[in-house]
């Protein structure tokens, strides 16, 4: 009977210890908020409520400042390029923004490509290429395996008045060539500097 009763006993002791685990969890998970609210955290907080409302505001004052390059098309398409940086592995990666103000939602649908091997992205910026002037060469979005780019795609495309981003990663050119177009759809060339990543 005493080992009955010392069974009960440590699993009574065991809920209470995981009763009481969640419930210190549940209260750090809670008072670290009320901690870092307590400490300044008014200003930092307001730039994650801006961030969750509208990311692409936020995000088009930094990027305007350092583009690499801006061009306009497309009856009311913005396409910016931020960065473009030569990687180890031998590709470039450039990063950007597209904004719609073309007055209606856009899929980018013009901009995956016209090979047929591209048309699985759906609307994405696999039609992309970087284009070395002096050395006379173009280069084409890296794929895997089954012909998916190494690119952004546009999943329910962008809607009016949205800024969303991109990337695409692109063989590197040759060392020393450190200046290119980039190329998408019928939107006019952007020239950028290549960096090194």
């Amino acid at each position: 009977m005493d080992f009955r009763h010392t069974l009960k006993g440590r699993r009574a002791l065991s809920a209470v210890a995981v009763a009481t685990g969640l419930l210190l969890t549940v209260a750090g998970c809670g008072g670290g908020g009320d901690d870092t609210s307590d400490k300044g955290t008014t200003t930092a907080s307001a730039p994650a409520r801006s961030s969750s409302n509208g990311h692409q505001e936020q995000s088009q004052a930094p990027q305007s400042e350092a583009a690499l390059a801006e061009v306009k098309g497309e009856n009311g398409l913005t396409l910016t390029v931020t960065s473009a940086k030569r990687d180890n592995g031998g590709f470039v990666t450039v990063e950007g923004t597209v904004t719609n103000n073309t007055g209606s939602p856009w899929v980018g649908g013009t901009w995956r490509g016209d090979e047929q091997e591209l048309a699985k992205n759906g609307g994405s910026i696999a039609g992309a290429s970087l284009i070395d002037q002096k050395g006379k060469k173009r280069y084409l979005i890296l794929r895997d395996t089954s012909g998916r780019c190494l690119c952004t795609q546009f999943s329910g495309g962008v809607k009016n008045g949205e800024t969303v981003q991109w990337f695409a990663q692109f063989p590197a050119p040759p060392q020393g060539t450190d200046k290119v177009d980039f190329q998408v759809g019928s939107m006019p060339p952007a020239s950028i500097d290549i960096s090194e990543g």
